[in-house]
């Protein structure tokens, strides 16, 4: 029996995989904040290994390959946030680190774009970070996917803007590692085959504006490169 629909959706998101024609579907879309001590001290926050702090952006959000971001309504403060990106392979529920880690299917650099001025509005009326964080086209960049056997332990990062160096760190910095993260966001979701995890950012976030030039490396990986566009 053929099931009509009422109407169409968009054709499924999916990020290219590096020196490859197949493509990754894309899942449900996973950030974690202040997993960098610098990053967390320039926020204002205690940088120990309190619980992890989860929060989701919406799929549609993603902006496969980088390529032009156009400048989100409604605020005046879109700041970058470099980060490193897992891509599962599998689901995962309730697993442990070494489920978590033979889970990753692969790796990929990317930004959580953050409209910074809603954010603040949002914590200081205890509010979720929705609108801010993910509420907008292009709010997650996310480069070429490469396949990873093991996962890194360290590694640099670095974001410039118009060739200005703005983020510098290195994956040894993490407070949580990656295998720890995702074991501990599966106690409390359930994770897809397809989904991504934002891992954090260092420190160093700060403002964008139309007609910039963002290149987001992280060793080992297909630089991430993202244009700044007029609203």
């Amino acid at each position: 029996m053929n099931t009509e629909f009422a109407f169409q959706l968009p054709a499924p998101l999916t990020l290219p995989i590096h020196e490859r024609h197949a493509r990754v579907p894309v899942g449900d879309v996973w950030c974690v904040g202040r997993n960098y001590a610098a990053h967390a001290r320039e926020m204002g926050s205690d940088p120990t290994r309190e619980a992890p702090c989860f929060f989701a952006k919406a799929r549609s959000g993603v902006l496969p390959g980088g390529g032009t971001l156009r400048y989100p309504a409604g605020t005046r403060e879109l700041h970058h946030e470099l980060e490193l990106v897992v891509v599962l392979g599998r689901p995962l529920a309730g697993a442990s680190e070494r489920e978590a880690a033979a889970a990753v299917f692969g790796l990929a650099v990317g930004l959580d774009m953050t409209r910074r001025d809603l954010q603040a509005y949002a914590k200081e009326r205890s509010w979720p970070w929705d609108v801010a964080k993910g509420g907008f086209p292009g709010s997650a960049p996310v480069g070429a996917v490469v396949p990873v056997q093991e996962l890194p332990t360290r590694g640099a990062l670095t974001l410039s803007v118009d060739g200005e160096v703005r983020q510098r760190g290195d994956l040894a910095d993490l407070i949580w590692s990656i295998p720890e993260l995702l074991a501990r966001l599966s106690e409390v979701v359930t994770l897809g085959a397809g989904d991504l995890v934002f891992t954090g950012t260092p420190s160093g976030v700060g403002p964008v504006r139309p007609g910039q030039r963002m290149v987001g490396q992280i060793d080992g990986l297909p630089d991430l490169l993202v244009e700044v566009a007029a609203p």
